[in-house]
């Protein structure tokens, strides 16, 4: 008798029902992927830098001026909201549309106006700098623009799907997945 409740393949398992459960809430913005490695990574090493920041705001309060620990205190918080604003970076996705998430932007797409969410093969910038390496990217394309107006939501170069290409293709094809279903509606 295999207990398919410790086996990591339990979506093989034929008497798992694969309905929704009935609290998951399609109105809630989700991010139908995780964030990569390179993304938690850095988010994590700015975290460490805040942790050290905020260390050296205490040794300054005990030994300084309040006005100059205040001041690295507040540095540490902006660290601090950097490195969460990296890990909400990404595409979201809901029954209201499609969120892309920057670092000082935040974009939603309604699925009315959305055309089609595609992959195609095209140069994309390696970790979002400026370099570009031929890969697969998956764009937008929407109502009333053109194509040199599709930006690519995801790509196999970027912060999550780096030397993970795997990773890639479920994320596009949950995207995808998510934006046949709503645009039918």
């Amino acid at each position: 008798m295999p207990l398919s409740f410790l086996t990591a393949d339990r979506v093989s398992d034929p008497a798992v029902d694969h309905s929704p459960l009935p609290y998951d809430d399609r109105d809630l913005w989700r991010r139908p992927y995780r964030p990569g490695p390179w993304r938690v990574g850095s988010a994590a090493l700015l975290l460490l830098l805040a942790a050290f920041v905020l260390l050296a705001s205490v040794a300054i309060a005990l030994t300084g001026t309040p006005s100059g620990a205040g001041t690295v205190i507040g540095f540490a918080l902006i660290v601090i909201a950097g490195a969460l604003r990296l890990l909400r970076m990404g595409v979201w996705v809901s029954a209201r549309g499609l969120r892309r998430v920057g670092f000082f932007y935040t974009s939603t797409s309604p699925w009315k106006r959305i055309v089609s969410v595609r992959t195609v093969q095209q140069p994309v910038r390696w970790l979002g700098l400026p370099r570009t390496v031929q890969g697969q990217a998956l764009v937008l394309v929407e109502a009333g623009r053109g194509p040199e107006d599709m930006q690519p939501l995801l790509t196999t170069h970027g912060a999550d799907f780096l030397a993970r290409p795997e990773a890639f293709d479920r994320a596009a094809d949950m995207v995808e997945a998510w934006a046949a279903e709503y645009r039918r509606r």
